[in-house]
């Protein structure tokens, strides 16, 4: 793998650690400014919706400016929104520095996928995705749980202070180590638009929303579940987060590896596992040994469906890929959302906090099915082609090898 992936995996990594780290700091930052815990929340939410928002804003101020320079241009954002965060005199100001540093978020995945996938052979592409994302699962295994013990020994604006030279570091590293990228070609909007009328794009995007969204279901709602169902010290869910962030760094390096094999069964793989250990969840969280073994379980099965799930919103959107990649990213935010919300729904109906799992369940069972009928189109559009490639030869029976793209849904 090209050193250079190892510059947008810093970013990533930075990128990971500030979206997650404020979880860990609300009670600090309320307390400093005068604000409910719930109030401080907005930190998260708003995050959240600058991804939303900023992803697909971006790619397309940015889709006819050279990747390269783009990439250095969106750390430059993220180095501001926090270093904004940081040294913000109210609350209403750092929650402007999170949405400033949120805006880089969707767009530099989006964009630094593609340079990725366009840095090694084609048969190594999803590897090149999830070496990227890499820096974003080990966000969680050691960006936020650091990123929360100096905030609190040493105050959380420190923290945000060193995300920021994180980024610069990013952007340094994407300098010295990433190729020049030429100008994209056809880069107009109307192309970039153009790849949303393939059904396959909006099935991906539809599977990323649904599936890792599940993920969020269990991770949302995490502390009460371990600490009120499963029995666990408070102390105790430090280990346990970083228990499931190994699991997301081993499902992301394995899924970048299979998928380039064979996407949709890898993909496929991914999504049953993990709606049957979310099912499963409820009734092992009642167990502390089933719980240690489910939870980083579900960050294997949930990140291991990343890099086949945006290889394939490339592979669809070939011909005009920035927007849709990076409006792929904001699915994963949107799936967040969502399962947030519903996790909500049914605790505040009183079912528990084990409940939102089976929430996360149906929406994994849900992204699987996308999974069939997407498999199931490219198989019937496949099955077309080749009676139409036989009627052209005369009706003559012509023995036709699979292409590279058939047998990935084999």
């Amino acid at each position: 793998m090209p050193l250079a992936l190892l510059a947008l995996a810093i970013g990533a990594f930075g990128i990971g650690t500030t979206e997650f780290v404020t979880s860990g700091l609300l009670p600090e930052i309320a307390d400093e400014f005068g604000v409910s815990i719930p109030t401080a929340g907005y930190l998260t939410t708003g995050y959240a919706l600058g991804v939303l928002i900023g992803a697909p804003i971006l790619a397309i101020l940015g889709s006819r400016v050279p990747r390269k320079a783009m990439l250095m241009a969106l750390m430059g954002l993220f180095v501001a929104g926090n270093a904004l965060s940081a040294a913000a005199p109210v609350f209403s100001v750092m929650l402007a520095g999170r949405v400033v540093a949120s805006f880089a978020h969707g767009a530099f995945f989006g964009i630094g996928a593609i340079v990725a996938a366009g840095l090694v052979a084609p048969q190594k592409k999803a590897a090149a995705i999830s070496m990227m994302f890499t820096g974003l699962t080990v966000a969680n295994v050691v960006g936020v749980p650091m990123g929360t013990m100096v905030g609190q020994s040493a105050g959380w604006r420190l923290t945000f202070f060193l995300i920021a030279g994180l980024g610069v570091l990013a952007v340094l590293g994407i300098a010295a180590l990433v190729p020049r990228q030429p100008r994209p070609e056809q880069a107009r909007i109307g192309g970039e638009l153009a790849a949303f009328r393939n059904p396959q794009v909006l099935l991906a995007m539809a599977m990323t929303v649904l599936g890792f969204g599940g993920v969020f279901t269990m991770t949302t709602y995490f502390t009460p579940m371990m600490t009120d169902a499963a029995g666990f010290a408070s102390s105790s869910v430090t280990w346990l987060l970083v228990l499931f962030g190994l699991g997301m760094v081993a499902g992301n390096l394995v899924g970048g590896r299979y998928a380039d094999r064979a996407l949709m069964p890898m993909l496929l793989t991914a999504l049953a596992g993990l709606a049957t250990v979310l099912a499963l969840l409820p009734l092992a969280a009642h167990n502390k040994i089933a719980t240690v073994i489910a939870v980083p379980l579900i960050g294997a099965m949930g990140f291991a469906t990343v890099p086949p799930l945006q290889k394939r919103v490339l592979d669809q959107a070939a011909d005009a890929p920035t927007l849709a990649s990076a409006a792929n990213i904001g699915a994963f935010n949107l799936g967040n959302a969502i399962a947030a919300w519903l996790g909500g729904l049914v605790i505040s109906a009183g079912f528990g906090y084990t409940a939102p799992n089976w929430v996360g369940a149906a929406m994994a069972a849900s992204a699987l099915l996308l999974a069939l009928v997407s498999r199931a189109l490219e198989r019937r559009k496949g099955a077309r082609g080749g009676a139409g490639a036989a009627g052209a030869r005369g009706g003559r029976v012509v023995a036709r090898q699979e292409s590279a793209p058939e047998r990935q849904y084999s």
